[in-house]
């Protein structure tokens, strides 16, 4: 992989999506189908496992139905508006056993892939394009939908869909003792929806007046750059030329990190994140720069 975005043709999933969607959400079906009992707590949440299923079930239905073209509103972008979204949902949704949810977390996500495939031969019959770049447009284009955290290619959606199936499935393998689904592949798969959103999930108390730039390395793969002006960001698919900070980071630990749930100062002394240039000390800084929703 060149860079986070990588160099997809328009109107199709970058390679390799298609099968990851749909194993990660046979994967995570496979560790619900094995669970007794779905009151067991979920690590570092509020949720239980039947909760945090129900959610992911809902979740993919609503990323087909966006991916379909109908309109669905769920918050305003914020942390904030996310979980009171979340919370209503899940009160409105009374399914908590772990077969059903399982058979509807696959369901939805192969919804998704029969919405995308539908719209991206639908614009090749009527001539009309899609945005297609990993980076995504924010204009009101054929291949454009307004998702919770804003407007991107229903490309970019796939993994969206993806980053949030790992998250919550990771959270799942955690609490009933069984391996996660997370390998390098999906998480450089994981990276397009990344670089979109991460501009959208700044926490200003903390980025407020810095200046700084950073280049993110992952092991033996992707790269991007993180440039913070004076409080304002910007994700661009290249590292800038001389940042101030390079961090060098295994991609499982990058993508946990990102997601939460994991914090820098364990993954340093495990060996998993190094820290080179000029301030390598932003290194510590960089994950507190953003509020995960």
């Amino acid at each position: 992989m060149e860079s986070a975005t990588g160099r997809d043709a328009r109107g199709t999933l970058p390679e390799g999506l298609g099968d990851a969607l749909r194993a990660t959400a046979e994967d995570i079906a496979t560790v619900l189908r094995g669970a007794a009992d779905t009151s067991v707590p979920v690590p570092r949440s509020e949720w239980t496992v039947g909760e945090a299923a129900a959610h992911l079930a809902q979740a993919n239905e609503l990323m087909a139905d966006i991916a379909a073209g109908r309109e669905r509103r769920y918050g305003d972008g914020t942390p904030q508006s996310l979980a009171a979204a979340n919370e209503r949902a899940l009160a409105e949704f009374g399914e908590r056993a772990a077969g059903p949810l399982a058979e509807l977390i696959v369901r939805h996500t192969d919804a998704y892939l029969t919405a995308f495939e539908r719209c991206a031969t639908d614009s090749v019959g009527t001539g009309v394009g899609t945005s297609g770049e990993a980076g995504g447009g924010t204009g009101e284009t054929a291949g454009t939908v307004v998702t919770p955290l804003g407007p991107m290619s229903r490309e970019v959606l796939g993994s969206y869909l993806l980053t949030h199936m790992l998250g919550h499935g990771y959270d799942l393998a955690r609490a009933l003792g069984r391996p996660h689904m997370i390998d390098r592949a999906r998480v450089e798969l994981s990276l397009p929806f990344l670089v979109v959103a991460m501009p959208r999930v700044t926490d200003a108390t903390t980025t407020a007046r810095l200046t700084a730039s950073y280049a993110i390395r992952l092991w033996g793969g992707a790269r991007f750059g993180v440039t913070f002006t004076d409080g304002a960001v910007t994700v661009t698919p290249r590292p800038p030329a001389r940042p101030d900070c390079t961090i060098l980071i295994e991609p499982v630990t990058f993508l946990l990190m990102a997601l939460g749930r994991i914090g820098p100062n364990g993954a340093m002394a495990r060996g998993r994140v190094f820290a080179l240039g000029r301030k390598p000390w932003l290194a510590l800084r960089f994950p507190g720069l953003f509020k995960a929703p």
